[in-house]
């Protein structure tokens, strides 16, 4: 059975995966933000989200043996201890206060002109930025709603 064994597999085989991911995670870790393919990007995605709850459940932690379990952890994933160092050290403490949602995918406008793949930037997400509000399901107007609303605008226009 292939129950829960869904990924994006890249192209490439698991070990290489596995190295890619890590090596794009530590990147990431380092520069806040990193310009890759918009697959590789959707990957990486869910891989430091879990890195990053490690940190901040580290940081939590009231021991010091369960900090640093979870610091190995975070290890065996992002194998550069200059970039786990700089995680739990300084960026857990941005991330404190948000409960997920720790990076954010922009689409790249053109394709790349070698293999033509979209491309995107991934980041980290400031700690106040709110995002965007969804809209409420009753705040959608109507086509008569929007008429009403133009009438008197138009009404109030000067006349040349």
């Amino acid at each position: 059975m292939r129950h829960n064994k869904h990924h994006a597999s890249l192209g490439v085989t698991r070990e290489h995966r596995k190295a890619m991911l890590s090596n794009m995670g530590a990147s990431l870790i380092k520069h806040g933000r990193i310009e890759t393919t918009l697959v590789k990007a959707k990957a990486l995605r869910p891989f430091i989200e879990k890195v990053i709850t490690k940190a901040k459940k580290a940081a939590a932690a009231s021991a010091k043996a369960d900090a640093l379990h979870l610091r190995r952890m975070a290890l065996k994933d992002i194998r550069d201890e200059g970039a786990v160092t700089l995680l739990f050290n300084e960026k857990a403490a941005q991330f404190a206060k948000r409960s997920g949602g720790y990076t954010r995918i922009y689409k790249l406008g053109p394709q790349r002109i070698g293999d033509a793949a979209e491309m995107a930037l991934i980041e980290f997400v400031a700690a106040d930025d709110q995002g965007y509000k969804k809209p409420k399901k009753g705040a959608k107007k109507g086509k008569k709603a929007a008429k009403a609303d133009a009438a008197p605008a138009a009404a109030e226009a000067p006349k040349a």
